[in-house]
């Protein structure tokens, strides 16, 4: 094999990024492109028949359980057992893999850290390979940081989260490794980096590769899953199993299919996730053409509501009744150090829905800020004085698809209009600049929270949605509002730095979004395209 990693027949690696060579190995990278080889071809068919079952969504079809699949449900089965470490999950923080966020993170005193290379990350080919050599650090416990402004220096304490990583879903393609001729797969370059550079030192520590995955719409994409873990113990022989990872049930397909995407990880699953915000998107691009599917404000999609109550109940009994862990999902409110008042209510309502997940029996749940651990951790406390509540199996609750399928009511506003707007802004030009998690307006936004933003848009325009004052919602109103929001971003940043900034990118992103005649699957797609070649945001 060459030694230069951009030698490797076939392959092409268009980024250029610092510490590239302590990361992309001809050892590594020939482990990566041998996964994109294998398995590229199935997860683009797998793709293909995700469009294929949008058209029969949008011809009327709608989802149900799976009658093929019926005996998987049936049947006695469950996990593996779980590794130790992974037994007490009861407050994860999630965040993207800067230096400073992971060494943060793992000292917080959660329980574990998600390092997230999906939603809360730009996919700029920097931040990779960063991304990798801090994890990578942080695995051999080497890594620290020294802040360049405040000089403050970071170390990484005696006790620590227990580390899961988030690789890219399905649809994302990595554009700077190109393979025979194609970008390679996200998923397969963030997981097999990882993989190959940690899964052993981890082993040694007493620890082991666990992982997050996002996305999935079907059992199918599951297997898939599997297939990849099974050939990479194999390669770096590593005990079969070892791998472990929790799925994000964030799609309202895959909600239909928990039981089988347990089954078909039976032997590496760590369970299921509540990721409730891309639920809430998916649910609006899945029937996104059907005008009896039109959402309130996303303001008004809570918990509380029936369809998502449904989905969380639903997602326990099945994690539970296959012995596995069924985790809740995040609450975007973050703390406010500037306004009391605002902080306490902020407060209260992360208070108030840790206390709803503990007391329906998830396992654990997410938060997004070191600041929010202590909160979560005295409401699991309280609800959960053992390591989990595996041993609660609902067995009185029954959803069906109608259950999970039932629109909540609500009033659509001028102020969620404008809500949307702002935020599909503010996270589109924070994403472009290469910063994938962004605090705006109390909240902690993702990609995720940005999808409902413009998602709710496009619905909205395409149905002419009218709002709680009479008018209806139309592409002029809303091409007008996101002019009048431009401005308002503009004088509160000044002139120089909106010069700088990526709001005009960001608006025209997004005005290409809510006009299309079709709705587009992912914001991060036509986002990513524009990034420069070598992964920097362009100024």
């Amino acid at each position: 094999m060459n030694s230069k990693p951009n030698q490797l027949p076939g392959v092409e690696i268009t980024g250029i990024a610092s510490q590239q060579d302590e990361i992309l190995t001809p050892e590594a990278l020939q482990f990566v492109v041998d996964l994109e080889r294998r398995f590229g071809p199935k997860r683009r068919e797998l793709l293909a028949a995700r469009t294929a079952r949008q058209l029969r969504l949008e011809a009327g079809e709608k989802p149900d359980f799976l009658p093929q699949t019926a005996e998987i449900r049936s049947a006695k089965w469950t996990v593996s057992p779980l590794p130790a470490d992974l037994l007490d999950r009861r407050v994860e923080i999630t965040g993207p893999v800067d230096r400073k966020m992971v060494i943060n993170a793992l000292n917080s005193g959660a329980s574990v850290y998600m390092a997230d290379f999906e939603d809360a990350n730009t996919p700029t080919w920097s931040n990779l390979i960063e991304g990798h050599v801090n994890l990578k650090d942080a695995v051999r416990k080497t890594i620290t940081y020294s802040d360049p402004a405040s000089g403050k220096a970071y170390k990484l304490n005696d006790k620590l989260a227990v580390m899961l990583v988030r690789p890219r879903g399905w649809h994302l393609p990595e554009k700077h490794v190109i393979v025979d001729g194609r970008p390679m797969s996200g998923s397969l370059f963030d997981f097999g980096l990882f993989f190959w550079h940690n899964a052993k030192e981890q082993l040694a520590r007493g620890t082991g590769p666990y992982f997050y995955l996002p996305k999935m719409e079907s059992h199918l994409e599951a297997r898939l899953w599997n297939d990849v873990f099974l050939h990479s113990q194999e390669t770096l022989r590593i005990k079969r199993g070892t791998i472990k990872a929790t799925v994000l049930i964030e799609t309202i397909l895959a909600a239909f299919e928990m039981d089988e995407i347990l089954y078909e990880l039976r032997e590496h699953s760590s369970g299921l996730n509540a990721g409730r915000w891309d639920y809430i998107f998916s649910f609006i691009k899945k029937f996104a053409n059907d005008a009896a599917d039109v959402l309130p404000d996303r303001g008004k999609v809570t918990m509380a509501t029936h369809f998502m109550s449904s989905y969380a109940k639903l997602l326990i009994k099945t994690c539970h009744h296959r012995e596995v862990h069924g985790m809740g999902g995040m609450s975007a409110y973050i703390p406010n150090k500037r306004d009391v008042d605002l902080n306490k209510i902020s407060m209260d309502q992360v208070r108030a829905d840790k206390e709803r997940e503990a007391s329906i029996g998830h396992d654990g749940t997410w938060v997004a800020h070191p600041g929010l651990v202590a909160i979560a951790k005295e409401v699991f406390d309280k609800y959960m004085p053992k390591a989990n509540q595996i041993d609660r199996k609902l067995e009185d609750f029954h959803a069906t698809a109608a259950d999970l399928l039932t629109v909540p009511k609500g009033d659509i506003t001028e102020a969620g209009l404008r809500q949307n707007i702002a935020v599909g802004l503010g996270y589109l030009e924070s994403w472009l600049r290469g910063i994938g998690c962004v605090p705006l307006f109390n909240l902690m936004e993702d990609a995720a929270t940005a999808e409902i933003s413009r998602a709710q848009l496009w619905q909205w325009i395409h149905h002419n949605a009218k709002m709680s004052d009479g008018r209806t919602i139309t592409l002029e109103l809303c091409l007008k509002t996101i002019d009048e929001e431009l401005a308002k971003a503009q004088q509160a940043v000044g002139e120089a730095q909106f010069k700088a900034s990526r709001y005009n990118d960001a608006a025209s992103i997004l005005r290409d979004l809510i006009q299309s005649p079709r709705f587009v699957d992912f914001l991060t797609l036509p986002a990513y395209d524009r990034l420069d070649v070598v992964g920097k945001a362009a100024s």
